[in-house]
C-alpha cells in the first residue's frame, strides 16, 4: 500500500508542489519587509482554513530553530515544539540550498510513523535576506487526495478500480472458455494419428492462441489499474502485451486464411480470392505492427 502511494506521490510530485507553494505564496508573501512572527502566524492560520487535512504547522528562524509552538489540531503535534533545532532536517538544507518553496519526498513521521511530507516556503525580508522558514506537514495520503481525487484511496478512484477488475475477470472467464473449447477440441479427435483432422487442429490452435492473447491483456490491465503498479513499469508491460496480442492476433488469421487457401483450392478456387484478401489484411497488420514497434525504440532511445 505504501508502495504505491509513493509511486503515485512521484508522479505527481511537480504538481504538488506547485498545489502547495501557490497556496502558501498566497497567505504568506515571501518576501515582505518588516516581516513579523505574528503576520506569519496570521497566514498560517488562514491557510489551515484552505488545507483542513494538515498535520502540522510551524515556523523556523534561519537558523533551522522553530520559533513558535506547532499549530495542529492534532493533540500529539499542538502546542509543542517552540525552541526544536531543525537544522538537520532535510527541507532545511533543501531549502536553503533553493531559496524558494520545496516539497520534501515522503519520510516516516517521528510522532505517529505516518508517510508524511513537507512543504517548507522561505520568507525573505526586502534585502532579500532569509528571516523565517514557514513548514507544513501533510500526511501522504491526504496529500493524495487533495492533489489528485483519483489516486488510489480516493472513492472514485477505488470505484475505477472495481470497474476494471469486473472487466478483467470477463476478460479471464472469456480467456478459459476458449482454452477449454480449444484443449476439448484438441484432445477430441483422439490419439490415433490416422483419425486426426486438420482443419480441427488449426481450429484449436487459434482457439488457444486467442486465450493466450486475451490473458496476456487480462494480465496488464489488471496490474496497472487493478493492482496500481508503477507507471512506467505499467507503460512498459503494456506495450510489451499490445505486441504480444497483435502478434497472437496476426499468427491466428494467418493460420485462418491457411485453411481458407486449402478449402478454396479444393472445393471452389473461384473463391480464393476471399483468401487472398485476408492474406492482404494480414499483411497491413504485420505492417502496421512493424511501425509500432519501430516507434517504441525510437522512443525508448530518446529517454
Amino acid at each position: 500500500m505504501k508502495i504505491r502511494e509513493i509511486d503515485e506521490f512521484s508522479q505527481i510530485r511537480v504538481k504538488a508542489r506547485a498545489y502547495f507553494c501557490y497556496l502558501m505564496s498566497r497567505a504568506i508573501p515571501n518576501r515582505v519587509p518588516n516581516i513579523s512572527l505574528k503576520d506569519i502566524k496570521i497566514g498560517l492560520k488562514s491557510l489551515s482554513k484552505t488545507l483542513k487535512n494538515v498535520d502540522a504547522m510551524y515556523i523556523l528562524d534561519a537558523d533551522g530553530v522553530q520559533v513558535i509552538n506547532t499549530i495542529s489540531m492534532d493533540a500529539q503535534y499542538a502546542r509543542k515544539g517552540q525552541g526544536v533545532n531543525r537544522s538537520t532536517r532535510a527541507y532545511y538544507y533543501k531549502v536553503m540550498k533553493e531559496k524558494r518553496c520545496i516539497i520534501t519526498e515522503p519520510y516516516p513521521s517521528v510522532k505517529s510513523n505516518n508517510l508524511v511530507v513537507t512543504v517548507a516556503h522561505p520568507i525573505f525580508d526586502e534585502k532579500g535576506v532569509l528571516k523565517y522558514i514557514a513548514c507544513v506537514d501533510i500526511a501522504l495520503d491526504n496529500l493524495l487526495k487533495m492533489v489528485n481525487p483519483s489516486s488510489v484511496d480516493a472513492v472514485s478512484g477505488k470505484a475505477i478500480k472495481y470497474i476494471y477488475a469486473a472487466f478483467t475477470f470477463a476478460l479471464a472467464f472469456v480467456a478459459l472458455l476458449l482454452f477449454v473449447k480449444g484443449i476439448v477440441s484438441f484432445f477430441g479427435m483422439g490419439v490415433h494419428i490416422e483419425a486426426i483432422d486438420i482443419k480441427n487442429v488449426f481450429e484449436s490452435t487459434i482457439l488457444l492462441t486467442l486465450s493466450l492473447a486475451i490473458f496476456d491483456l487480462v494480465k496488464a490491465i489488471f496490474e496497472e489499474e487493478v493492482l496500481g503498479n508503477h507507471k512506467k513499469q505499467a507503460e512498459t508491460d503494456i506495450h510489451k502485451t499490445m505486441v504480444r496480442f497483435l502478434g497472437s492476433i496476426i499468427i491466428a488469421l494467418s493460420i485462418e486464411a491457411l485453411m481458407l487457401v486449402f478449402k478454396f483450392a479444393l472445393i471452389d478456387s473461384s473463391k480464393l480470392l476471399y483468401a487472398v484478401y485476408l492474406i492482404l489484411a494480414i499483411t497491413a497488420l504485420l505492417i502496421g505492427l512493424s511501425i509500432y514497434i519501430k516507434s517504441l525504440k525510437e522512443e525508448s532511445s530518446k529517454k
